[in-house]
């Protein structure tokens, strides 16, 4: 046995990454992920520089082109990023703003003397970093009379900066151009889907009012498809497309600046923010920009609404006796469901919680939007008085509707958690002595009689018998609301003890499945060996498909085996399970005298006999019922009995020939 050598770690395990090292081997320190997010987090850093500058009033289009090698560019028409030599810094800009981190020409934007006032690029990180992350990039800038070019490959600059005087056609063209591919070495995917160009360049239209967004894919054939997006009215217009003519009040578009601090001791920094909201019974919406940036998780913005709205409206609602005696207040969550509002918001200074910009934290901006959202909601609802009384009713719907589901599933929870004791029994279900649920057997058996000869045929001690009343319901075809008013079925959930699974909104609403409350070892299917029991049995097996897969999945539910034949000779009984097995005995047996009689059904059995063949640990036949088994059931049962009717022709078709034998003619 060979042994470990012990690893070394001293003054000279300590290592730093350099250059282009420090994005290329931990690019999710920058981007949030190495992964696909990352690389379309990349290709919107580039994406925010040019959008800065068009939003400080320089050129008024931004042209991204996907091609089909995965390389983009993105075309401004901008004053052209300066990329020749800096006096102050001792280096060439081309060097600072794409080989060195932390550079950039947005960090004095809080001062008068700032190129940009409200930015989206803070940092001095994107540009940079995604040169880093890049198989290749070139940089083409224009400033009405040379075009000046630099490339990197890899991370490194590959070769020399070039200058060209424009030609006679090209004079006046401003802007910059950046083509760039991510990097195969760098993202573990690469391959950006056009819809995230399609979403992200619409979601910049709408903040940037007035900006022409153009996105450009090249096709097989090479020629390029070409779409459109921008908002004259920015915001106004976007809430109205989404809401459309249906809304409960009109769209009301505010505008708000103000200036402050986060802190005592810090810097103040201005702030504006444009918010459009209506009402809608048809739409839900919140989106939050900031310097052009979706904020995907919100932060002060959404802080700032949450609690202003809620302020307002609970307000309206007591000034006006709105609210039933003792009724509770509502929740933010009963105005989001009927409010649509986009806040796009700029400011002078922002903390991002990180790189990524999908949330901002600045205490001044929740406080300056709380405020001045209380304040004209306030003076709204006295100059709308119909809009008010329409937001009040419809908040007060959606309150009373949570408030009756939450009731709902409250009681369903009580009657599905309940402990089964005296006071609160299943109806005739048959517990057995012991409470070890490593021990304690469950039997699902088909109705009174079946119950009556298990019952008498049991070991009492560990096993537990539950009837099933005629056939459960079709579980595949109900929806919850149906399968969880059915009795037998929550008799049997409540009886298993474990909670429920169910898939969709539905989630959070019924009792979560918890496998360690579990009361049973095995639960056993038991039902007569003909079409009724079959019927019952894949009734119950889609049952525990759409209801308890877990179950399944960890191999809890049997089905017990019933013999078709009792064969009875003069010193012994045999069972025969089908038609083979009973082939093989009446052979075995020869010229005995024996009595053959088919089974009538577990009803029928004597317990001794229920016994020997369904009961016994040491005789019995159980079939472990796998998730691929009760899968197949559940397309079967789709198949011959669900919706599916051109699967069932097919069926029929294809198989009906085997079952002439058995029509009744």
């Amino acid at each position: 046995m060979s042994v470990k050598k012990p690893q070394q770690y001293d003054n000279q395990s300590i290592k730093a990454l350099k250059g282009a090292d420090r994005v290329r081997k931990r690019p999710a320190v920058i981007f949030g992920s190495d992964g696909l997010e990352g690389c379309e987090h990349s290709f919107f850093e580039i994406l925010s520089n040019a959008v800065d500058e068009a939003r400080e009033g320089h050129g008024s289009r931004i042209i991204t082109t996907v091609y089909r090698d995965r390389s983009l560019s993105v075309e401004d028409f901008g004053r052209g990023v300066p990329l020749g030599w800096n006096e102050t810094e001792g280096r060439w800009n081309w060097d600072l703003i794409y080989c060195e981190l932390y550079a950039g020409g947005k960090y004095d934007n809080n001062s008068e003397a700032s190129a940009y006032e409200y930015s989206l690029g803070l940092n001095g990180l994107g540009a940079c970093a995604t040169q880093y992350s890049s198989e290749y990039m070139e940089v083409h800038s224009y400033d009405g009379t040379t075009e000046r070019t630099i490339r990197f490959r890899k991370g490194e600059v590959d070769g020399k900066l070039e200058e060209r005087p424009l030609s006679r056609k090209e004079a006046g063209r401003t802007g910059t151009v950046v083509h760039w591919k991510p990097d195969l070495e760098v993202f573990t995917d690469v391959s950006i889907p056009v819809a995230f160009f399609e979403d992200l360049l619409r979601r910049q239209s709408v903040v940037n009012a007035g900006i022409t967004f153009i996105l450009r894919a090249e096709q097989e054939d090479g020629s390029f498809s070409e779409n459109t997006y921008c908002y004259a009215n920015g915001i106004t217009d976007y809430l109205s497309e989404l809401v459309g003519e249906n809304s409960l009040t009109l769209p009301v578009a505010w505008h708000m600046e103000a200036k402050g601090r986060d802190r005592e001791d810090k810097p103040e920094y201005k702030l504006k923010a444009d918010i459009a909201f209506c009402f809608s019974n048809t739409v839900s919406l919140l989106e939050y920009y900031h310097n052009s940036s979706f904020l995907e998780h919100g932060g002060s913005p959404d802080k700032a609404v949450r609690l202003a709205f809620l302020y307002a409206i609970d307000k309206h609602l007591k000034t006006n006796n709105l609210y039933s005696k003792n009724e509770s207040k509502i929740t933010f969550n009963d105005i989001a469901d009927c409010l649509a509002l986009v806040i796009n918001s700029f400011s002078t200074m922002t903390s991002y919680e990180n790189q990524t910009k999908k949330a901002i934290n600045n205490p001044f901006i929740c406080d300056a939007l709380n405020a001045f959202l209380r304040k004209q909601l306030e003076i709204y609802f006295i100059e709308n008085p119909k809009d008010a009384e329409q937001i009040a009713k419809q908040v007060l719907v959606n309150k009373r509707s949570r408030e009756s589901a939450e009731k709902a599933r409250g009681d369903f929870k009580k009657k599905l958690a309940g402990a089964i004791d005296v006071s609160n029994r299943v109806e005739k279900f048959v517990n057995c002595r012991s409470k070890d649920p490593t021990r304690a057997e469950l039997y699902i058996v088909e109705g009174d009689s079946a119950l009556t000869s298990c019952k008498l045929g049991r070991d009492a001690e560990f096993q537990a018998i539950i009837p099933v009343r005629g056939k459960t319901l079709n579980c595949l075809k109900c929806d919850y609301a149906r399968i969880f008013k059915s009795d037998i079925i929550v008799d049997l959930l409540r009886v298993i003890g474990c909670g429920v699974e169910v898939k969709g909104k539905a989630k959070s609403d019924i009792n979560a499945f918890d496998l360690s409350s579990l009361r049973w070892s095995k639960i056993i299917i038991c039902t007569d060996a003909d079409e009724d029991g079959f019927q019952i049995r894949t009734l119950l097996l889609t049952l525990f498909y759409r209801l308890l897969p877990t179950l399944l999945a960890e191999h809890r539910v049997f089905i017990a085996e019933s013999p078709l034949f009792e064969i009875t000779t003069k010193d012994q009984t045999l069972f025969a399970y089908d038609e083979f097995e009973k082939a093989e005995i009446l052979k075995k047996l020869g010229n005995r005298k024996y009595t053959l009689q088919r089974s009538k059904g577990l009803g029928e059995n004597e317990p001794g006999m229920m016994w020997q063949t369904t009961m016994n640990p040491e005789t019995r036949r159980l079939i472990s019922v796998s998730p691929a088994d009760a899968a197949m059931t559940d397309r079967m049962f789709d198949t011959l009995l669900g919706d599916n009717l051109p699967a069932r022709k097919q069926f029929i078709t294809e198989h009906g020939s085997e079952y002439m034998k058995d029509i009744d003619v």
